[in-house]
C-alpha cells in the first residue's frame, strides 16, 4: 500500500480538503442536470419506468466521463436510482421493466435521485404538479410547506445548532399550512460512501422512532429530507412486490441455498457492494426469485414503496447541504413552478424569524473583506414564484 493510501485510509476526508469539495460539486452539478432532464420527461401518458431508466442512464454517462484518467481508479455513478412517485405513494418507486403505470394530467410527481463521484454523494429530490399554469389549492399548501419547511431547514442546519431544534421548526411549518411532516423521514449526514451517516435530522419526534441528539458541526455534509403531505402522514406498505430498490447489509452474512439466489447475490456483491441499486439493473429472471431468499436472511436492506390514504398529496424536497467555514452551501435544487396556496405563514413571527436568518458564517477577526470568489457564497434558496406568501428568498 502507498503511503498516500494509507494516510487515506487514516484520514476520514471531509470538507477541509478542496478536492473533496470539487467532487461533491461535481456530483451535484451532474444530479442537478439528471433532475432537470427527468423533469422535461415528466408528461402525460409518459411511462414511469421510461423516465427512471433515462434518468439512470444519464447519471451512469455523466459520471463515467469526468475523473477518467485519474493514476487512481475512482468509483462513480448512480448513488440512489431514479425513483418517480405520484400523488399519495410517499417515496421508492421505480417499477421493473414489465410495470406499465403512466403519468397523467395533474398528477404530483416526485423525483428522488443521487450520484456519487469517489463515493462522495450529491442528492437531490423535487416535486411538480404536470399541469400549465400555477398550482393551487391543497396541492399549492403542501408543496408549499415541503418548500418553506427545506428553507427552515437550510437556515438550521448550521454548526452549534442541534439536530431536535431542526425536527421542531419543519412541523410547525407544516402545520402553518395544514399538512403534516410525513413520519419515519431521516435526513442523513452524508460521508465518502455512506448515504445513511449515523448523525439524523428525524422527521417527526413521537415514542415509537427516538435518534441521538447530535449537534452539526463545520465541513459536514448532509441530505436534507422534507416529506409533507394533506392526510395523517403516517405512510403504510401495501404491496411488498412494489419494493425494487435495495441495499446490500455489509455486516450481515449467511450461505444461501438456493443457486439463483447466490448468483443474483454475487452479481449484486460485484456491482453494488455499498450504493443503493435497483432490481430492474439485475438478471430480471433470476432476481424476483433470488432477492426473496436474500431478503429472508437480511443480506438486503429495502427501500419499500409507501403509501398516504388515496386522496392525500405528498410533496418530497430533498437537497445537499455543505457546511462550509464560511457558510452553508445547498448544492442541488431545483426551482419550483408558481404556486398559489390557500394558507399562509404571514402572521407567524417565529417562521419569518427562522426565514429571515442568513446562510454565511460572520467571518472573524477584522480587516478589509476580500472580494467574494465564485462559489464562495453559499448558495441562496431557488426563486420560487408564489402568488401569495413566499418565504422571502435571500
Amino acid at each position: 500500500m502507498s503511503s498516500d493510501e494509507e494516510v487515506r485510509e487514516e484520514k476520514e476526508l471531509d470538507l477541509s480538503s478542496n478536492e473533496v469539495v470539487t467532487k461533491y460539486k461535481t456530483a451535484a452539478e451532474i444530479i442537478n442536470k439528471a433532475l432537470k432532464l427527468v423533469l422535461s420527461e415528466c408528461k402525460p401518458k409518459a411511462k414511469i419506468v421510461d423516465i427512471c431508466e433515462k434518468g439512470d442512464n444519464f447519471i451512469t454517462e455523466q459520471t463515467g466521463n469526468v475523473y477518467k484518467n485519474v493514476k487512481r481508479k475512482i468509483e462513480r455513478g448512480i448513488a440512489f436510482p431514479t425513483c418517480v412517485s405520484v400523488n399519495n405513494t410517499v417515496c421508492h418507486f421505480s417499477p421493473l421493466a414489465t410495470d406499465d403505470s403512466v403519468l397523467e394530467e395533474n398528477d404530483m410527481v416526485k423525483i428522488d435521485m443521487a450520484c456519487h463521484i469517489d463515493g462522495f454523494i450529491a442528492v437531490v429530490a423535487h416535486t411538480h404538479v404536470i399541469k400549465a399554469g400555477p398550482v393551487t389549492g391543497r396541492a399549492a399548501d403542501v408543496l408549499a410547506a415541503a418548500n418553506t419547511a427545506a428553507e427552515v431547514a437550510m437556515r438550521l442546519v448550521r454548526p452549534g445548532k442541534k439536530n431536535k431544534d431542526v425536527t421542531e421548526a419543519i412541523q410547525k411549518v407544516a402545520a402553518a399550512y395544514d399538512c403534516k411532516i410525513v413520519e419515519g423521514v431521516l435526513s442523513h449526514q452524508l460521508k465518502q460512501f455512506v448515504i445513511d451517516g449515523n448523525k439524523v435530522v428525524l422527521s417527526v419526534s413521537n415514542a415509537d422512532t427516538k435518534v441521538d441528539d447530535a449537534e452539526f458541526e463545520e465541513n459536514e455534509v448532509y441530505a436534507i429530507d422534507i416529506v409533507t403531505s394533506t392526510g395523517e402522514g403516517k405512510p403504510k406498505l401495501l404491496d411488498e412486490k412494489q419494493t425494487t430498490i435495495y441495499k446490500r447489509a455489509v455486516d450481515k452474512n449467511y450461505h444461501l441455498k438456493m443457486k439463483a439466489s447466490r448468483f443474483i447475490f454475487s452479481e449484486i456483491s460485484q456491482k453494488f457492494p455499498i450504493m443503493p441499486f435497483t432490481a430492474r439493473a439485475l438478471e430480471e429472471k433470476r432476481a424476483r426469485l433470488g432477492l426473496v431468499e436474500c431478503m429472508n436472511h437480511e443480506l438486503l436492506q429495502p427501500y419499500p414503496v409507501l403509501h398516504e390514504k388515496q386522496g392525500d398529496l405528498v410533496a418530497h424536497i430533498k437537497f445537499t447541504v455543505l457546511l462550509m467555514p464560511n457558510g452553508s452551501d445547498k448544492i442541488t435544487s431545483h426551482p419550483l413552478q408558481q404556486l398559489e396556496p390557500s394558507k399562509s405563514i404571514e402572521d407567524d413571527a417565529e417562521i419569518k424569524a427562522w426565514l429571515a436568518l442568513g446562510t454565511k458564517s460572520k467571518k472573524k477577526g477584522g480587516g478589509k473583506k476580500k472580494k467574494g470568489k465564485k462559489g464562495d457564497a453559499a448558495e441562496a434558496a431557488e426563486p420560487m414564484e408564489v402568488s401569495k406568501d413566499a418565504p422571502s428568498q435571500e
